[in-house]
């Protein structure tokens, strides 16, 4: 899943919009060359003028300036029955690659949870096996994504991706 439905008020737009398109169809591809069947685009507070590319499919989190915690949460619930994990990435980390994807993925065999890191910092793609789920749900709220759940947890893999790119959130021009 990408997650792009903020407003990107920092950024002066939403980054959905960034470098017309160019950051989503990065993320897109990444998740799906990455091994994502069912990859799920979440708006928000852009929906008009975005061009959601091919295979992926938008959802909209009508609760998006809730924070982020809306925005995931709008993701996993439309992910399908069959999906086993959620792949979480965000729309302002341009520079994750399939590879990285196929590598965090594969991290999450074991234990179900597995983040990207980059020196040393926690970033993108995060993994989540289903099982997770209705526990990453209950702990969601305000303007945080996934970390908190991350955080408390023990058996989370961390993954370098270093070599693979600086997992970099872009928040200003």
């Amino acid at each position: 899943m990408v997650l792009a439905a903020g407003a990107g008020t920092r950024y002066g737009m939403p980054k959905v919009l960034a470098e017309n398109g160019a950051w989503l169809a990065s993320a897109v591809a990444a998740l799906s060359d990455g091994g994502c069947g069912d990859v799920v685009v979440v708006l928000g507070a852009a929906v008009q003028g975005v061009d959601v590319p091919a295979p992926a499919r938008a959802v909209v989190a009508d609760d998006w300036a809730d924070g982020l915690s809306a925005s995931v949460r709008a993701g996993v619930r439309a992910l399908g029955e069959d999906v086993g994990f959620a792949v979480l990435t965000t729309v302002d980390t341009p520079d994750v690659t399939a590879a990285a994807v196929r590598r965090v993925l594969a991290a999450a065999e074991s234990t179900g949870l597995a983040r990207a890191s980059y020196a040393g910092r926690p970033g993108h793609p995060v993994v989540i096996a289903r099982r997770h789920w209705p526990a990453l749900l209950d702990r969601l709220a305000g303007d945080e994504g996934a970390g908190p759940f991350l955080r408390a947890r023990d058996d989370v893999a961390i993954v370098d991706c270093a070599d693979l790119g600086s997992g970099s959130d872009i928040d200003h021009r």
